[in-house]
């Protein structure tokens, strides 16, 4: 049985724990690997797409780092209890123009008693940056 330690339920110290592996990973670019924190049967809402399960997720994540180049993740605790995390966080990305861009947004996380994350809902704002401006 797969399981993705640290398991809920969640205290302060494993959802900050949760949230710096899933930044960790986020920043590796490696939708595979990014994937294996996730159910066969995620769902996900991710800006105004429904994501779901692995399959799905490997092929919006590769999609996702061909556009978004010098992609750069910041996640930051909010709140947690039982099963669930909320996390705000901000990325930075080039895209293939060379225009650079911050994104801004909250996501919420619910896990299974594996500490697989089985549903994640993404709310996402892009503001266009000056390179000079970037900080990440």
């Amino acid at each position: 049985m797969e399981q993705k330690h640290p398991l809920p339920p969640f205290t302060l110290e494993t959802a900050k724990k949760k949230i710096q592996m899933a930044e960790d990973a986020w920043n590796s670019q490696h939708p595979e690997k990014v994937s294996m924190a996730y159910t066969i049967d995620s769902e996900w809402r991710n800006r105004h797409l429904f994501i779901n399960g692995r399959e799905e997720i490997v092929s919006f994540l590769t999609k996702k780092w061909e556009n978004e180049l010098d992609y750069k993740l910041k996640k930051e605790y909010w709140s947690h209890t039982d099963n669930r995390i909320a996390v705000r966080f901000e990325y930075e990305y080039r895209n293939k123009g060379g225009k650079w861009f911050r994104a801004y947004g909250n996501e919420n996380w619910e896990f299974d008693e594996n500490g697989l994350m089985k549903k994640r809902y993404a709310s996402i704002n892009d503001l266009e940056i000056n390179e000079a401006d970037r900080y990440l």
